[in-house]
């Protein structure tokens, strides 16, 4: 199947454990073995699923999968909290990982342009997204999408025998209602 029809025939999804941790963790694995996407070092076992969607569930965060016509998992986004401060509510942090074997086709995009039209229809004001400085591409995507940086955290990280800088930056909405304290 050409990239083209593959792209064309996407569908968005709710993931939700039973079905998709396995496909997720593969994704989330291989981004930490093989890219500055994750600061982690080692590839996270099955089990870190379980408090991975039970964080997603307890506090309503969406996991939005990019699925085939067989149902095969593409990649995902989903947000969570950015900061732990009830101040923060109308704020979360996201991520976007695509599968290996499917990048480069558009999806990263689409997906991100469907957890911005979710968050739209939220109380968020706020999307942040922490991106590796040198991850161009990254970033170029969510430029084009109307994030804007908002700083760099120099040497926030080291892997792979090297410092990484932490780029922020940040996709302001109009809520849906006037924001409230408390």
């Amino acid at each position: 199947m050409n990239s083209k029809s593959q792209s064309d025939h996407v569908s968005f999804i709710d993931c939700n454990e039973a079905d998709h941790a396995a496909a997720i963790l593969e994704i989330l694995n291989d981004a930490i073995v093989n890219s500055t996407a994750l600061y982690d070092y080692k590839p996270r076992a099955p089990e870190a699923m379980v408090t991975w969607f039970g964080t997603k569930r307890a506090n309503g965060f969406p996991v939005v999968g990019a699925v085939d016509e067989a149902g095969t998992l593409l990649g995902f986004a989903s947000w969570g909290t950015f900061r732990a401060f009830p101040a923060n509510k109308y704020t979360v942090e996201h991520s976007v990982y695509v599968h290996r074997d499917h990048r480069g086709r558009g999806l990263g995009e689409r997906l991100l342009k469907e957890l911005i039209r979710r968050a739209g229809e939220t109380q968020i004001h706020v999307i942040v997204g922490c991106i590796d400085a040198a991850n161009a591409g990254s970033i170029a995507l969510h430029a084009k999408l109307g994030f804007t940086h908002a700083g760099t955290i120099k040497e926030a990280g080291f892997k792979f025998g090297r410092w990484l800088d932490a780029a922020f930056y940040q996709l302001n909405l109009d809520m849906p209602a006037p924001p409230m304290d408390g």
